[in-house]
């Protein structure tokens, strides 16, 4: 395992990844923000999968990072996608879920231990993030992790035949360091 939570491994993709990730990149409500178009075919998400499992998340570029339940460890929940940037620096993060396990704080639980890894153990300044403007929901697990909203670019981006905002998020170490101890001191 890459990465490990109370409930959660973030590990590599592999082979048999492949069928649940078509089944959720292909629902119309999980792509709806997203570049790809549903439904994403078998033989796609195979080819993805391969691809993902080739990253290396110690080199500049994207790294894909598969969700799994520690209790079962072969079911797909969703990934995290994190950008390194070649200064080694900084990074861009994304993230999918798919609906049957939304709202359980899988995300939010993967995202915190994704920041954790970068901030802590790869020592990263800054990560940033962005969002169609009407994904609510996942601006608000940006923030709910520590992300400050950082400025909204209307009309930005044509995607599927319209011209939508994009908000953009930015989280400095500083900043995370901050919003940990407060999250720990009210957990206390």
């Amino acid at each position: 395992m890459l990465i490990e939570t109370p409930r959660l491994a973030l590990r590599r993709f592999r082979p048999e990844d492949a069928p649940a990730l078509a089944l959720y990149r292909s629902d119309p409500a999980v792509a709806r923000y997203q570049g790809w178009t549903a439904p994403v075919a078998l033989e796609s998400a195979v080819s993805l999968v391969e691809d993902f499992a080739a990253g290396d998340p110690g080199r500049p570029g994207w790294f894909q990072y598969a969700i799994v339940p520690k209790a079962d460890r072969r079911l797909l929940l969703g990934d995290v996608g994190v950008y390194l940037h070649e200064n080694r620096m900084q990074a861009e993060l994304g993230f999918t879920l798919a609906p049957e396990h939304q709202g359980c704080g899988y995300a939010t639980e993967a995202v915190r231990a994704v920041l954790h890894h970068l901030f802590d153990v790869c020592g990263l300044r800054r990560v940033s993030a962005e969002c169609d403007a009407r994904n609510l929901r996942s601006a608000q697990l940006l923030e709910r992790v520590g992300f400050q909203l950082e400025g909204r670019r209307p009309a930005f981006t044509w995607i599927k035949g319209e011209w939508t905002d994009d908000l953009l998020f930015g989280l400095l170490a500083e900043d995370r360091a901050a919003t940990v101890r407060e999250r720990i001191a009210s957990e206390a």
